[in-house]
């Protein structure tokens, strides 16, 4: 198969822990053809299929010098096998735009994961209203005085943007409300933006877990994100100590009930964060964690994914 990974720089990619490269050195242990482009590299034109700029692959094995490319060519989406979109976020008006250039390749044949509609109806903060038996309390509003009643009534909470990643522009406001009102300005620009509240869940201390949804089914093993320090925040971007761990039962009881619901709406691969026994986030643009759980573990998540992956092109989805 002809595997076309829609993703950051090459250059940028970290691989000994990078979840897009460990799909790529699994698809090309298969004997599968590579190719990646960047959201910007694609295009259509009236008359013609979207296309892009791409750069076909090998990979090396040498850690320093990761990949060997050949000559950038363009190409029309539909004529890969599969079409990956690893763009990690921010889900910005640029990757907006770009999920509806991918579903316009969907409609010239090609055949895109995770499906394009799909990425635009799971904003990964609001995915998780749409199953409230498994979240804590939390609130949805651009409203200042919402949030101060939120906070009287649980005393000690979470204040995110919609829009972050990687822990940006996570704040825990105590039953001293101390910085509250500075900390909503900041958050919702004077009313003028959503602002995700959340009770705090002291479970934290346990870890921020992944718990990883692949063609429907839950990964065995998670990867508990720790805060560090006096730090809350358990991301691994923001300093959280890695740990993986087999999925409690709750855990698996989550991702049984999700997991069906998010593949069949075209989501091979989903992460979903939760803490204590209460979902967060649920994570569709570029979920990761694949290579610390296969480091501690001997758990081949990306095995189990390229699995998937040619499951799901062999069967038309």
């Amino acid at each position: 198969m002809h595997l076309l990974f829609i993703a950051d720089p090459l250059h940028s990619f970290k691989i000994y822990k990078d979840t897009t490269f460990a799909m790529m050195r699994e698809a090309y242990r298969r004997g599968h053809t590579l190719s990646v482009c960047e959201p910007q590299h694609i295009t259509w034109q009236r008359g013609s299929r979207v296309s892009a700029q791409v750069l076909g692959i090998t990979l090396t094995g040498d850690p320093t010098q990761w990949y060997e490319a050949q000559p950038l060519r363009r190409a029309e989406l539909k004529d890969f096998d599969a079409v990956l979109m690893r763009k990690d976020p921010p889900f910005d008006s640029e990757y907006f735009y770009a999920t509806h250039l991918l579903e316009q390749a969907e409609r010239d044949g090609a055949r895109v994961f995770n499906k394009p509609r799909a990425l635009r109806d799971h904003p990964e903060k609001l995915a998780i209203m749409e199953f409230p038996e498994f979240i804590g309390p939390t609130l949805v509003t651009r409203d200042a005085q919402d949030i101060r009643r939120f906070h009287a009534e649980h005393q000690d909470i979470i204040l995110k943007p919609l829009d972050g990643m990687g822990g940006m522009g996570i704040f825990r406001v105590g039953p001293d409300g101390l910085n509250l009102g500075s900390i909503t300005e900041t958050l919702n620009r004077h009313g003028a933006q959503s602002v995700m509240v959340q009770k705090f869940l002291p479970e934290i201390v346990d870890g921020d877990k992944r718990v990883l949804i692949i063609g429907g089914k839950p990964v065995p093993f998670c990867l508990a994100r720790i805060p560090q320090g006096s730090e809350v925040r358990g991301n691994l971007a923001a300093g959280g100590k890695g740990v993986a761990r087999p999925l409690s039962d709750r855990d698996w009881e989550i991702g049984n009930a999700l997991g069906p619901v998010l593949q069949e709406r075209g989501l091979l691969l989903a992460g979903v964060d939760v803490i204590g026994d209460c979902v967060t986030e649920i994570n569709v643009t570029s979920p990761t964690c694949f290579q610390e759980i296969f480091d501690q573990t001997g758990c081949d998540v990306a095995k189990l994914f390229i699995d998937a992956l040619e499951l799901a092109i062999s069967a038309g989805d």
